[in-house]
């Protein structure tokens, strides 16, 4: 009897082991599973972040009482110093982390947008799209080294950066808030 009691007792210690064995085993398919959902959802709303990069990006401003180009063109030329409101298309956008973007001008010039103190970025992929920015917009001139660094975040060939000698006179806009629209 006594040897009866310890197989008895060895059988019943090694159902417990499998049956455990088997509840982690099924525990573990599941974490599995639901992880793998849970990333598919964030790569689900990563990709509808990046095919639609439109929002409110920094201080909050409404889309009412801007300026055009145009306007902005004629103000920057009676004066140094432009604040306000502006409307134009982004052309390009820094594509390292979209600390810059820039907006070509009715003069034929591009205007070189930053953000207040780096404060906020805007999507890397918002190029093409409409935009309202509002801050302070001057003529400067623009070293030779900041308009390689320029050059280097926009993704330019060496070949490029290189040609780059000689200061540029330019239009700069320092935004503290922007609203990147749907596109037209």
């Amino acid at each position: 009897m006594v040897l009866e009691k310890s197989s008895i007792l060895i059988s019943f210690e090694k159902k417990p082991t499998m049956r455990n064995l088997f509840i982690f085993s099924l525990c573990s398919v599941l974490v599995l599973a639901a992880c793998s959902g849970n990333q598919s959802d964030k790569s689900s709303e990563s990709a509808d972040k990046a095919a639609l990069p439109t929002g409110k990006f920094g201080e909050e401003i409404n889309d009412s009482d801007f300026v055009s180009l145009h306007q902005l063109v004629s103000a920057l030329e009676e004066s140094e110093e432009f604040t306000g409101k502006v409307k134009g298309e982004i052309k390009e956008v820094c594509s390292m982390k979209g600390c810059w973007m820039t907006i070509d001008l009715p003069n034929g010039q591009t205007m070189r947008v930053t953000f207040k103190d780096y404060g906020f970025f805007v999507p890397k992929n918002s190029q093409g799209y409409p935009v309202i920015i509002e801050g302070v917009a001057t003529k400067k001139v623009t070293d030779v080294a900041t308009l390689k660094h320029y050059a280097e975040d926009a993704g330019k060939s060496q070949e490029e950066i290189d040609a780059i000698t000689s200061p540029k006179q330019e239009y700069a806009f320092e935004a503290i808030g922007v609203i990147i629209q749907e596109n037209a």
